[in-house]
């Protein structure tokens, strides 16, 4: 039977998507260690069902400022992923790659915010291409958006563009050691209801 909105997800089919976003974070935290060309140590990644304020709450609160990297998926599943992160995983990347970190996340200049946006393409070509092989699919990646603002502010664009389908989302907490230095980033899928049920019908629990 197919579901008209994240609530009707059962039991079954949560613990599905929480392996598809256990293989597809390990991937991306792959392309990451590959891209910053450092080791890093991961945990296993905590995905849960979770509606929009307790994401929120989750990552810190509505007025914490952060960075979120807004990518829209389409093909065999439309929606998006918004990867969200914090300013000691940006300063590692903008360490990495032009010898100094930023003042704070609100101080980033067209070059590092490109090479955050290539980042954040990079690991979302990675997850899907790792979810689109598991299920048979093909799913592309639209070029990313990268806003720097209060959480709150932050997730008012998915949650009013995915609102129709209900106020949840599949929530990807990953921590990660780096050079000793613990770094936690949250990613955020969303795929649309259609989609949804495609993808679990390919995995063998619509």
């Amino acid at each position: 039977m197919s579901i008209g909105k994240y609530e009707d997800l059962n039991a079954m089919q949560i613990d599905v998507l929480r392996e598809v976003g256990n293989i597809g974070s390990g991937n991306a935290t792959t392309a990451l260690s590959s891209m910053v060309g450092k080791m890093i140590d991961i945990e296993v990644p905590r995905v849960e069902v979770l509606d929009f304020n307790d994401a929120i709450n989750a990552v810190g609160g509505p007025e914490k400022v952060i960075a979120g990297i807004l990518i829209r998926i389409n093909g065999d599943v439309e929606g998006m992923i918004m990867f969200l992160f914090e300013q000691n995983l940006i300063s590692l990347i903008v360490s990495t790659f032009f010898g100094t970190e930023p003042e704070d996340i609100f101080h980033l200049n067209e070059a590092e915010i490109s090479a955050l946006n290539e980042m954040g393409n990079i690991m979302a070509g990675s997850y899907v291409n790792a979810i689109a092989q598991l299920a048979g699919m093909t799913i592309d990646v639209e070029v990313p958006l990268m806003t720097v603002d209060m959480l709150g502010a932050i997730m008012s664009v998915p949650a009013i563009e995915m609102g129709e389908m209900g106020d949840k989302l599949l929530f990807i907490d990953n921590n990660m050691v780096i050079d000793s230095t613990s770094i936690q980033s949250k990613m955020l899928l969303l795929p649309t209801i259609d989609s949804l049920d495609h993808l679990l019908g390919k995995l063998g629990v619509a």
